[in-house]
C-alpha cells in the first residue's frame, strides 16, 4: 500500500536526521543528507524537509547557503514528508540538545499528547474529543498546546485537505470515517499557545494554475514537479537559475497563482516541541509511520 511504504521511507529518514543533529552541524546539512536519504529509498518529497529551532515553529527550510549551525540549549523539530504515487506521510519529532535535558517535559509533553491522541483514530470518533485528549496532556505537563495550529486530512497530492485535527477542545463534533488518512501533530509550548507569521520561508504552493505568459516555464515545471504539493524556492532557482527562477516565482506570487508560506513563530517566545505520526483511521488505528 502507498501510504504505508510512504510511511516507512518517512520513519527511516526522521530516525537518520536525528541522529544527525548535534551541536556545531549545519542545518542545511542535516536536510541535504535527509532528502539524500529520502531519493536513495525511493521516495518522493511530499513538502521540503523542515527544522525550526526554539520559538520557530515551522515552515524554517535551511536552503544550501544557510550557514546557521545547531547550538547547545537549541530545541530542534525536524518536520518531514514523503510521497508514493502522491500518497503521503507526514512525520516530525523534536530533539533537545541541552546538556541536561532541560526542555526533557516539554518534548514529552507532545510525545505524551501524540500517543494518546492516536488511540482515538477509530471510525465515528469526533474530531473534538482528540483535541480534548491532547489539550489536557499538554496541560498536565504545565504548558499550553499551540491552538492556532491543527493536524490535518491528507489525501492524494494533498497535504492539507478536508478535516482539521485541533491541539485543543474545539467544540467540533464530526466524526472520523474508516480509510481517511491524518497527520497528527501536537504543540506543546512554553508560551501562550498561538503563533503567528515571520519571514518569508521560501516555500511555496501551488493554489491556481491559471494561464501565465510571463512566468509560463517557471510553472509549467511547478506542475510537472510538485503538482499541488510544496517546494521550495531553491529547487527552482537550481532548474532556472537564479534571474529567471527568482522572476518567475515573483510574477507567479504577484499574479496568485502560488502562494509563500511565511514561518511561523510563537507569538510571546516560547519554545515549542513538536510530535507527529500519520494515521489511518480503523477500529485498530494504522500509524504509518511508525517503526
Amino acid at each position: 500500500m502507498s501510504y504505508e511504504k510512504a510511511g516507512k521511507i518517512a520513519a527511516e529518514a526522521l530516525q537518520y536526521g536525528r541522529r544527525l543533529i548535534k551541536p556545531g552541524i549545519k542545518l542545511s546539512e542535516v536536510v541535504k543528507k535527509v532528502e539524500e536519504k529520502i531519493i536513495a529509498d525511493k521516495g518522493a518529497f511530499a513538502f521540503p524537509p523542515q527544522i525550526s529551532m526554539n520559538n520557530i515553529t515551522a515552515h524554517y527550510y535551511p536552503d544550501p547557503s544557510d550557514d546557521t549551525e545547531f547550538k547547545e540549549e537549541d530545541l530542534v523539530k525536524l518536520d518531514l514528508g514523503v510521497q508514493i504515487n502522491g500518497h503521503i506521510a507526514d512525520t516530525a519529532l523534536t530533539v533537545d540538545l541541552s546538556e541536561n535535558n532541560e526542555h526533557l517535559e516539554l518534548v514529552k509533553a507532545s510525545k505524551d499528547a501524540l500517543k494518546e491522541a492516536l488511540t482515538l483514530f477509530t471510525p465515528e470518533t469526533p474530531l473534538t474529543k482528540i483535541g480534548k485528549a491532547i489539550e489536557e496532556v499538554i496541560v498536565g505537563y504545565g504548558f499550553q498546546p499551540i491552538r492556532n495550529l491543527s493536524g490535518h486530512e491528507i489525501k492524494p497530492y494533498e497535504l492539507h485537505a478536508g478535516l482539521t485535527v485541533p491541539n485543543f477542545n474545539n467544540k467540533d463534533r464530526t466524526p472520523l470515517e474508516e480509510n481517511q488518512v491524518f497527520a497528527v501533530e501536537p504543540f506543546a509550548t512554553t508560551g501562550d499557545g498561538y503563533v503567528k507569521d515571520g519571514k518569508p520561508s521560501g516555500i511555496y504552493k501551488l493554489v491556481n494554475p491559471k494561464n501565465s505568459r510571463s512566468g509560463r516555464d517557471v510553472l509549467n515545471f511547478i506542475i510537472d514537479n510538485f503538482k499541488t504539493l510544496p517546494f521550495h524556492k531553491s529547487q527552482i532557482l537550481k532548474k532556472f537559475g537564479d534571474f529567471k527562477g527568482s522572476f518567475g516565482l515573483r510574477i507567479l506570487e504577484r499574479e496568485e497563482i502560488i502562494h509563500q508560506y511565511p514561518q511561523l513563530v510563537e507569538r510571546s517566545g516560547g519554545i515549542v516541541s513538536q510530535a507527529e505520526h500519520t494515521v489511518i483511521v480503523k477500529d485498530k488505528p494504522i500509524i504509518t509511520t511508525k517503526i
